[in-house]
């Protein structure tokens, strides 16, 4: 087995490195595992508006990506956490909608396996979704 290499993406993994004590990213042989990523900018905001939250989720994915090495072409595996829409009584139609478009936008004819996952909370204020992947490269 290799040796694990990790890293901290530009910015606000820097930042969670040094207050949390956790990387974003892990990169063991060919496997990329990257922490959960949220909507946030360097400076932990959040937008107001849930679809631009999800869009900023996936480029925060891609930013954590690239660190190790990858892209959304090389992701097999999904899972995303949702704190519903209020009054739904399941995740909401803005979350599956947006999610779809991102991921077909993004990662092109890869269909990964995705787990969507309604919770009460989150790890910071404000947010509403997060978003941890898998990828295989090389």
């Amino acid at each position: 087995m290799s040796e694990p290499q990790f890293f901290a993406t530009p910015g606000y993994g820097d930042t969670q490195l040094k207050n949390m004590h956790y990387n974003q990213a892990l990169l063991v042989g060919d496997r990329v595992e990257i922490s959960g990523q949220g909507g946030w900018d360097d400076e932990f905001n959040f937008p107001a508006d849930l679809e631009k939250e999800i869009v900023r989720a996936f480029d925060n994915v891609e930013r954590t990506l690239a660190t190790a090495g990858a892209t959304w072409r090389d992701v097999v595996s999904l899972n995303s956490y949702h704190i519903p829409e209020p009054g739904a009584d399941y995740i909401g139609d803005t979350h599956g909608r947006v999610m779809v478009e991102q991921m077909r936008e993004r990662m092109g004819d890869r269909a990964p396996i995705w787990t969507q996952i309604g919770v009460p909370a989150l790890g910071a204020p404000n947010m509403r979704v997060e978003i941890r992947v898998t990828a295989l490269v090389g």
